[in-house]
């Protein structure tokens, strides 16, 4: 019996989400917002049970099924990466300009990217997918390589 009370109380709240997601365009659910940190409480958990392998296939079909997103940061540093990709196909290059006004966040994250890399905490997923897209790690390096190369051939 508390069984079945359980899943009835699961499909109120996928119900509940898939109401938010009609209104806001996505399932990342705030548990700062009073109208919806029960909500938010109840999404958190979900990826809790996702990570601890205890949530059923049904309700990650469910989940599934109207975009929810398991993994926050990995999912904010693929749309980061996605900007990077587009900002290199127009310029030809991903060295973000400290002096461009108009992709500061994109700017902001290169940067960390950068120190990640340097502090030896960035992983080697990622590393691998910025190095596919010729991403320069030391700025000052290359730099030094491009004035030596030039030197070279005047």
């Amino acid at each position: 019996k508390k069984q079945r009370s359980e899943k009835s109380s699961w499909e109120r709240r996928f119900e509940e989400l898939c109401a938010f997601k009609a209104q806001n365009g996505h399932c990342n659910v705030s548990t700062l917002d009073a109208h919806t940190k029960s909500l938010g409480k109840w999404v958190s958990r979900q990826r809790g049970f996702y990570k601890r392998n205890t949530l059923s296939s049904n309700h990650i079909q469910q989940l599934n099924s109207v975009g929810f997103i398991w993994d926050l940061l990995e999912h904010a540093w693929n749309e980061h990466f996605d900007q990077l990709c587009a900002f290199r196909a127009q310029n030809g290059h991903c060295n973000v300009s400290t002096l461009d006004a108009q992709n500061k966040s994109l700017r902001r994250w290169v940067s960390r990217q950068r120190g990640l890399y340097k502090r030896n905490t960035l992983s080697l997923n990622h590393i691998q997918q910025l190095n596919s897209v010729g991403f320069i790690w030391d700025l000052l390096e290359q730099a030094k390589r491009v004035i030596q190369e030039e030197y070279l051939f005047v």
